[in-house]
Formats: C-alpha cells, sequence, structure tokens
C-alpha cells in the first residue's frame, strides 16, 4: 500500500511540476496515442510512447544499478520509489528551457519543444518497467537487453541514448551528418 501511495505522489507531482512549468498535457492535436513513430514530427515526445521511450526503459536499468549497492540498508520498495523521484526528477529537468534549448543546438532534435506532460508519465512508466526487469533479470539478460535497445534504436531511427548524451555533452559533426541521414 506504502509503494502505489509513494509512486502515486510521485505521479501526481511530476504531473503538477510539468503543467507549472508551462508544459502542454498532451499534443497539440488533441488526441493521445499510445504509440507515435514518427521522430522528425511535432507530435514527437506528445504522446504516451515514442522512440525515446526505449531510452527511459534504459534509465530504469541504470537506476536499478546505482541504487544496487543499498540492497542491504534499503527495502526494495525504497529504492524503486528512489529510482522513481530521479526519473521524475530528469523529467522536470528535461524539459526545462535550457535542456530543451540544448538538445535542440546540439542533437538531431531540431524540433524538439519538450515533452508533454503525458509523454513524461509514459517515460516514468517505461522506467518502471526497465527497473522492474533490472530487478528481476539475471544481470547478463539486462545487458543484452541494454546493447539490444541501442543497437536496435541505433539502426530504426540512428539515435540511441548513448548517441544523446554523447551529442548533448559534445557534439561530433561526423555522428550529426551520420544522424541526419548524409
Amino acid at each position: 500500500m506504502r509503494l502505489a501511495a509513494g509512486l502515486l505522489a510521485i505521479v501526481v507531482a511530476l504531473a503538477a511540476v510539468l503543467l507549472l512549468m508551462g508544459r502542454e498535457p498532451w499534443a497539440e492535436s488533441g488526441t493521445i496515442e499510445l504509440w507515435h513513430g514518427v521522430v522528425h514530427s511535432s507530435e514527437n515526445s506528445q504522446h504516451l510512447g515514442d522512440w525515446y521511450t526505449f531510452t527511459h526503459v534504459l534509465h530504469g536499468f541504470g537506476f536499478y544499478a546505482a541504487l544496487a549497492p543499498f540492497r542491504r540498508r534499503l527495502p526494495p520498495g525504497a529504492r524503486f520509489l528512489l529510482a522513481m523521484a530521479g526519473e521524475a526528477a530528469w523529467e522536470v529537468v528535461e524539459n526545462t528551457d535550457f535542456v530543451i534549448q540544448r538538445y535542440r543546438a546540439a542533437t538531431i532534435a531540431l524540433d524538439y519543444y519538450g515533452d508533454s506532460v503525458v509523454n513524461s508519465l509514459g517515460d516514468l512508466l517505461a522506467a518502471a518497467a526497465g527497473y522492474g526487469f533490472a530487478a528481476r533479470a539475471p544481470l547478463w539478460a539486462t545487458v543484452a537487453v541494454a546493447i539490444a535497445l541501442e543497437l536496435f534504436l541505433a539502426w530504426a531511427i540512428r539515435d540511441n541514448l548513448t548517441l544523446n548524451v554523447l551529442m548533448l555533452l559534445h557534439p561530433f559533426p561526423a555522428i550529426e551528418a551520420w544522424q541526419s541521414g548524409a
């Protein structure tokens, strides 16, 4: 019961903060799609799921790994809630004007204007799924899925979590050219 209440509090707080930041609740079209698969579109990052949802699954893997050293001091539910609070914090940071402008300047996301609240909640759900997978699967399976997701995203959309972080920190013209299809 406490776990559900804690997760609900994180979801409500995330939605409230994003709305107070001026984020749109959902896509301007007024629809909420379960999946929107067009990366170079004004609808990207506006629906429950998109190609970048898979990167949030990887966030879940990462949060599980980061909190694993605390297994003896924190119960599983507390570690899960810390991971979800961390993911919610990232969603807030990701949707600040500073980070949005950085994405637009340094990555292929030229038309990125931030996530809708629905998309951020979908990303939180994806991170929860990733965390749950990592908590139950053997380490080798989590690593294999992470590599497979990164390779699949690189093939499907010429972007993934690794490239996203790399290009945010230090853009490389050769990677940018490849990502834009040149």
